[in-house]
């Protein structure tokens, strides 16, 4: 019930309307104070009538209620205003941010793009679908030189090469673990509802192996580090969902896959190889060809890709043999930069160390596996990527696959996207061919001198060709501003798309009969670059440009000396050759044989 108090404060009246209510958590009563009524009692009571009317209408509101309402709604109006602030400024630096990795990434495009490298997403006049590219005439050789030095490699190491078919019946993939478990985590945008793979969002951005985190920690991680939609800056669901990364078809109404690796279809002919190599173990086969994946929201160029091109050598072995072999002694004292788990989650700085050392230390687990990584290893390095921008990554024990006895990955640090998996190095033990034993009713088996059965182990070495042909470009465009010199690809020379450029310096018969007869010459063992249009000058950049080691100009001292001017791409020295030893000459220099300066006379 609500009553008039009357209060002296400095020798004046002043009168207020209270009530009395009981607090329903501690039992006590409390006093508070519904109005201010004036300060006379004659006007005090009839304020208070006319407020005590209201209460009984539902009408009144208190205003000391009222003045706390309100100033609670002005200060959620300031933080709401202040966080709008801080969003349109978090969002500016955003664009800023964006604008600048845009300008970056859209010249290296461009230079990709006017350069014949790679162009897409493909079909570009049709909007372009995510994940499929078209690689130009200047990517396709590049991409032939990477996939030929993986041959060259894999060959001189005894594996041999065979090709298998892309699609395969669902059976296959419901055997190999693909059909039901082949998945990626994704995470929605709640504001413009685009959808990215989880753990990629954090590894675009930390240098961190989020494959191996929990759903809960993905979450946890990508609210801590404040990571938002790349899209529109949102912020992301509280939710973890999965996709099949599986392209399916249908084969004359058999349920049936694209391959998602070149691995499952090489275990296959198992029974034919080992008839094949003499019934001895181990023997090493390998496949380059097409495989698809449902990737979600592909980006990253050809990094992660939906079609790609995958390379991948499986080695068969007697599990009683994996630390009796003979290759091992000749690789053991080699260092390279292992960097285990237990470094990774201690943040440790990776040292280099032998091979040995690291067998010797539990880090590998066998001779023949080290001797893989070894190759793995060696095959990046001869690609020409310097060697400090190369790691060697174990797998976290969350992070490899169940049945894999070890896993390492070997990374490359890019200038576009830091450091990059470019290849995975897997003890698979045998359960890729039990699994196919199993569901095919075929005996997938080995048998030793003794006459004992047994199911070999798989080492695999699995990569692709795209991700190794886009780090030789990322890594050796260098992009010059106007007044530092022009822009070059200072690709390793023997992995150059073109070997060589022949120039006759104008288009004269005299000449060009030379440049035509040279051309024949060093075709028989180069890619040969011909050109006669425009001048000499325009045609050394494009040359330099498209990353061609040497170009061959033949001008009118060749004419009665039979001999050209060979110009060296980075040094841009020139020397006189013979044409009688122009083919032997540019060969020794591509492959380093001898110095540029002493395989002809130099030119002043």
């Amino acid at each position: 019930m609500a009553f008039i108090v009357k209060k002296t404060i400095r020798n004046k009246d002043y009168y207020y309307l209270n009530e009395n209510k009981r607090d329903p958590e501690t039992g006590k009563v409390k006093t508070k104070t519904l109005a201010y009524l004036g300060k006379t009692k004659k006007e005090a009571e009839k304020k208070a009538k006319e407020i005590k009317k209201r209460i009984k209408e539902g009408k009144f509101i208190n205003p000391e209620k009222k003045r706390k309402e309100d100033e609670k709604k002005m200060n959620k109006e300031k933080a709401e205003k202040k966080e709008k602030r801080n969003e349109q400024e978090e969002m500016k630096s955003y664009k800023k941010q964006q604008e600048a990795v845009s300008k970056e990434e859209k010249e290296f495009l461009s230079f990709i793009h006017e350069a014949g490298l790679v162009w897409g997403p493909s079909p570009e006049i049709y909007g372009g679908l995510a994940g499929f590219y078209t690689y130009g005439p200047l990517g396709k050789l590049l991409k032939n030189k990477v996939e030929n030095s993986v041959r060259k490699v894999f060959n001189s190491h005894g594996f041999r090469e065979i090709e298998g078919p892309t699609v395969l019946p669902d059976i296959v993939w419901k055997a190999s673990g693909h059909l039901d478990t082949f998945k990626d985590r994704i995470i929605k945008c709640s504001k413009c509802s685009a959808v990215f793979r989880a753990d990629k969002l954090i590894e675009e951005n930390y240098d961190v192996a989020a494959d191996s985190f929990s759903n809960e920690k993905i979450l946890k991680f990508i609210s801590e580090k404040g990571i938002k939609c790349p899209s529109c800056k949102g912020e992301f669901e509280k939710s973890i969902n999965f996709q099949s990364l599986m392209m399916k078809t249908i084969v004359a109404g058999q349920e049936a896959s694209l391959r998602p690796e070149t691995a499952t279809v090489t275990y296959l002919p198992f029974t034919r190889f080992y008839n094949y190599f003499r019934k001895k173990l181990p023997f090493g086969v390998f496949q380059i060809g097409k495989a698809y994946r449902n990737e979600i929201s592909p980006r990253q160029h050809v990094l992660r890709g939906r079609e790609f091109t995958q390379a991948e050598g499986q080695i068969f072995i007697d599990p009683l043999e994996k630390n009796k072999w003979e290759k091992y002694e000749g690789v053991k004292n080699e260092k390279l930069p292992f960097w285990d788990y237990k470094s990774q989650e201690k943040n440790e700085e990776l040292k280099p160390i032998s091979i040995e050392e690291a067998l010797n230390k539990g880090v590998i687990k066998s001779q023949a596996y080290g001797w893989c990584i070894w190759l793995a290893y060696q095959q990046f390095a001869m690609f020409g990527i310097p060697k400090e921008r190369i790691r060697l990554r174990q797998h976290h024990p969350d992070e490899k696959a169940f049945y894999a006895e070890d896993a390492w990955d070997i990374e490359v640090r890019l200038n576009n996207y830091g450091w990059t998996e470019v290849c995975g190095v897997h003890d698979r033990t045998d359960y890729d061919l039990k699994q196919h034993s199993k569901f095919s009713n075929v005996r997938l088996e080995a048998v030793r001198e003794n006459g004992e059965r047994f199911v070999p182990h798989v080492l695999e070495i699995a990569f692709g060709t795209d991700r190794p042909t886009y780090a030789l470009i990322d890594i050796f465009y260098e992009k010059k501003d106007i007044g530092e010199g022009k822009t070059m690809f200072k690709i390793p020379y023997h992995m150059a798309p073109m070997d060589v450029s022949v120039f006759p310096l104008m288009k004269k018969p005299e000449l060009t009969n030379i440049g035509l007869k040279v051309k024949e010459l060093l075709e028989k063992e180069f890619v040969v670059d011909y050109d006669v249009s425009g001048s000499i000058g325009r045609r050394y950049l494009r040359s330099a440009t498209a990353g061609t080691p040497y170009a061959v100009t033949i001008d009118y001292d060749s004419i009665p000396n039979n001999d050209v001017t060979v110009r060296d791409r980075d040094s841009e020295k020139q020397i006189r050759v013979k044409v009688s030893e122009l083919k032997d000459t540019i060969k020794k220099l591509i492959n380093r044989e001898i110095e540029f300066e002493k395989a002809g006379k130099l030119k002043e």
